[in-house]
């Protein structure tokens, strides 16, 4: 390991109230999120249901389990949830192997991602897979530094781990989670001063074998090549891409109104999920837009502020992966609603519709505000952030 630190190296001094900002961020993005299902779903549902309220009523259940996991992370010792991080990563590479048995097991698009669960519930294990990786990661990067002898360090198995989980991902066809994983995994190598010297073999595997996936996957070249011809294939894969513009630009500045919004939005396929936030856009317009950048950011601004303080390297770690991840994916999310990005599958935390997603989420979000008590007494405050001129030999 470097001598680059993500924060200054001292004792856990004090421990305080969660950071009531950073909830109240958390909360109103899970409100916002139900608040725009309920108005984006009620039209599809109610056709393919017989209950304009069926997606929001199964969204209220998974987050009655998110918050309970929400809880459970925010009022644990932190010391506790680290001695589960082994547990929690078992089980996640034992749901993702799960997939792989038909009977238990669903298929959709010719893809095994989903376990079958009771009440006519599914689970997608490769969300649990994105927080089982930062605890992992978390966790070893924190050993490593506990170690006296520099010749002793080693991040090779974080590599192995890294690429254990990503593969496991790519084996269920879940091409874009795989990526965005592993985008996470380098960032996080990156902020723990990972010598940059063991990225490059992990990336001349990693490179390769995305090129392979997209080239052996019809679908997913015909996606990149929609992109890049926006205005052709309108009927086939540029379908949703183009009614999400669509609705983007009938919001206007002040949006369409909660009503009137659905006009356009019931144009696009499964709005509930990867693009409802074209949803949010017709509906609310440009203000709408910017206050959900500014919520996010301010969320993003909070969470990372209280990752920098915290005293605790694995607590600041894993703070730091998990902000990473919601936030991140939603930018990515984002940025491929409005074209700027192909699809990718990948979903809005808070505000697609997904039981694992939702549930993945508040779990993280419990871990996020838990790390939010921990902070440095005022006298230790001079020693915030150190990065040393040594960081630039490992670029």
């Amino acid at each position: 390991m470097s001598q680059f630190t993500f924060y200054a190296k001292r004792p856990s001094e004090n421990y305080h109230k969660v950071d009531i900002w950073l909830l109240a961020s958390m909360l109103l993005l899970w409100g916002l999120g139900m608040f725009t299902l309920f108005v984006c779903s009620q039209n599809f549902a109610g056709k393919a249901f017989n209950d304009s309220l069926y997606f929001v009523k199964r969204q209220l259940m998974s987050s009655l389990l998110g918050f309970v996991l929400f809880v459970a992370f925010v009022v644990t010792d932190i010391k506790y949830v680290r001695k589960f991080v082994s547990i929690i990563v078992l089980f996640s590479i034992v749901m993702c192997v799960l997939t792989f048995i038909k009977p238990l097991s669903i298929e959709k698009n010719g893809a095994r991602r989903w376990i079958r669960m009771p009440g006519n519930f599914t689970f997608q294990p490769s969300e649990l897979i994105k927080f089982a990786m930062v605890l992992f990661l978390a966790n070893y990067f924190d050993k490593q530094e506990e170690l006296e002898n520099p010749e002793d360090k080693s991040v090779f198995p974080c590599v192995v781990g890294l690429l254990i989980f990503v593969g496991i991902v790519f084996a269920q066809k879940d091409f874009s989670t795989g990526v965005f994983i592993t985008l996470v995994g380098i960032l996080m190598f990156f902020v723990t001063g990972a010598k940059l010297k063991w990225i490059w073999p992990f990336l001349l595997i990693a490179i390769p074998t995305v090129f392979l996936m997209i080239v052996l996957e019809p679908y997913r070249i015909q996606r990149v090549i929609g992109w890049i011809r926006p205005d052709e294939f309108s009927s086939t894969v540029n379908y949703q891409a183009l009614s999400a513009k669509k609705a983007i630009s009938a919001g206007g500045i002040w949006g369409s109104g909660i009503g009137a919004g659905l006009s356009r939005i019931n144009s696009i396929p499964e709005i509930q999920a990867d693009y409802i936030f074209a949803g949010w856009a017709e509906s609310m317009g440009l203000i709408g837009v910017i206050a959900y950048f500014v919520l996010l950011v301010f969320f993003a601004y909070r969470g990372y502020r209280s990752a920098l303080n915290c005293p605790d390297r694995f607590s600041a770690y894993a703070s730091f992966g998990c902000i990473s991840v919601i936030f991140i994916q939603s930018i990515v999310n984002t940025m491929v609603v409005c074209g700027l990005l192909p699809s990718t599958g990948i979903n809005l935390p808070y505000f697609s519709m997904g039981g694992s997603s939702i549930i993945v989420t508040l779990a993280m979000s419990g871990l996020i505000l838990n790390v939010s008590r921990c902070e440095e007494s005022s006298e230790k405050k001079s020693e915030n952030v150190e990065i040393s001129i040594e960081t630039l030999s490992h670029l």
